[in-house]
């Protein structure tokens, strides 16, 4: 089996799992440090001839990650692609097994660890309520139906977009700073906020600066994940 990944979280999974059947990977992979494979270009834009010259038995994706003509090229180059839809978190260990199956590789240890840490999550004593930016300029936050919304909604945080009729709407950074917040998250991707980028947008409110591995990324993160998050957000809102 030789597999390319499209998607950094999957590159990660396959890589710490079954690491000899990775041949390539997107320039966005950073983990697991270290990773020596071809890259083949970004998530939004492979090398559709640097994937087919490396000839993987399976190119693995996501609906959201990865744009459907470049799978259609993939596919029209006669190489199997395998696509995931990851937008709870039961989602994507349903998700993370199919994809280690196809791969090869039998049911990792972290898997089971992931699974059992997210099930021990306590019912927090009180919950938030937050908004969630991931781009400015324009200000852009998650709206309905993602995996960070649910990942935040287990530990406590309860999405103020949820209800959006978008996933990822633009919002007017007036109307966030006029709202009704407990809190405010701000990961460091695919934006990168950080101290001085982000916090002084929300005067008054709350900031919980969040690592993006840990809140959008479905993979061996997920068995820190509850822990890293929850420190982040108790921090903030103490």
């Amino acid at each position: 089996m030789r597999v390319v990944s499209l998607v950094p979280s999957l590159t990660e999974a396959v890589a710490v799992t079954v690491p000899d059947v990775l041949v390539g990977a997107t320039d966005w992979c950073t983990h697991p440090a270290g990773l020596d494979v071809t890259r083949v270009g970004g998530t939004k834009n492979p090398d559709v001839p640097r994937i087919a010259a490396l000839a993987p038995g399976l190119v693995v994706a996501n609906e959201e990650e990865n744009r459907t003509p470049d799978l259609a090229a993939l596919r029209a180059a006669g190489i199997e692609v395998l696509v995931t839809e990851i937008r709870t978190l039961d989602q994507a260990f349903r998700e993370l097994a199919r994809v280690l199956a196809a791969c090869g590789a039998g049911r990792p240890r972290w898997l089971d660890e992931a699974e059992a840490v997210w099930r021990e999550v306590p019912r927090p004593a009180a919950r938030l309520r937050a908004a969630v930016p991931i781009w400015r300029r324009p200000w852009m936050v998650l709206g309905r139906d993602t995996f960070a919304g649910d990942v935040l909604a287990r530990l406590g945080v309860d999405n103020a977009y949820a209800d959006h009729a978008e996933r990822y709407p633009r919002i007017p950074v007036e109307e966030l700073t006029s709202g009704d917040l407990d809190l405010v998250v701000l990961p460091d991707e695919p934006y990168r906020f950080t101290h001085e980028d982000g916090p002084e947008a929300f005067p008054g409110t709350p900031v919980a600066l969040v690592g993006g591995r840990h809140l959008t990324w479905y993979g061996p993160s997920l068995v820190e994940a509850p822990t890293v998050l929850s420190g982040a957000l108790r921090a903030a809102v103490r």
